[in-house]
């Protein structure tokens, strides 16, 4: 299992690498779904299959959308790819700025900190993950509403940013 997780850690550490370094919003958005799939199975690994199928679903759902409505409007006739000389110097930049990062912080990392939510199942009367999703609406039911509203205002800003002075997409014929 330790293998696993150590491989899920490191394709999220590349994913993220990939969507930081690409300037072009198709590769970032595939990245993106990769770099979800490859969290929701990192909390699958951690004992919260409930909580990474919910995410992973809204995330496909809700975000998704943005990416390729934004993707549709700034429609590039030559999209930076990562195979390119810019984005795999902007990739070799950040996989350098993590390495000196994790060496840095390599003394106090330790294997047996990784503790499953259900660890301690004996002491529970269910699930972690659902006992934490009810929590999540119990006590954060404002918070909830508050990150609708701000993806809201996101989606208004990114496509009010790809629109640009030529209208991309939505210009009169």
């Amino acid at each position: 299992m330790t293998y696993i997780m150590s491989l899920l850690l490191v394709g999220l550490i590349l994913g993220l690498v990939a969507v930081a370094s690409n300037p072009s919003p198709y590769f970032a958005a595939l990245g993106l779904v990769l770099v979800a799939g490859v969290g929701c199975g990192i909390l699958v690994g951690h004992g919260g299959p409930f909580l990474s199928l919910v995410l992973f679903l809204i995330y496909l759902g809700g975000m998704l959308v943005v990416f390729a409505y934004s993707a549709a409007l700034a429609a590039e006739p030559y999209p930076e790819t990562w195979g390119s000389r810019p984005v795999a110097m902007y990739m070799v930049a950040y996989l350098l700025g993590v390495g000196v990062i994790s060496a840095w912080f390599w003394q106090g990392w330790y294997e047996c900190s990784w503790v499953l939510a259900d660890e301690y199942e004996e002491l529970s009367l269910f699930r972690a993950d659902v006992g934490g999703v009810a929590l999540m609406y119990m006590g954060g039911g404002g918070m909830l509403m508050i990150s609708a509203w701000v993806l809201l205002l996101t989606l208004f800003g990114v496509l009010e940013l790809t629109r640009g002075l030529s209208r991309g997409a939505l210009r009169a014929v």
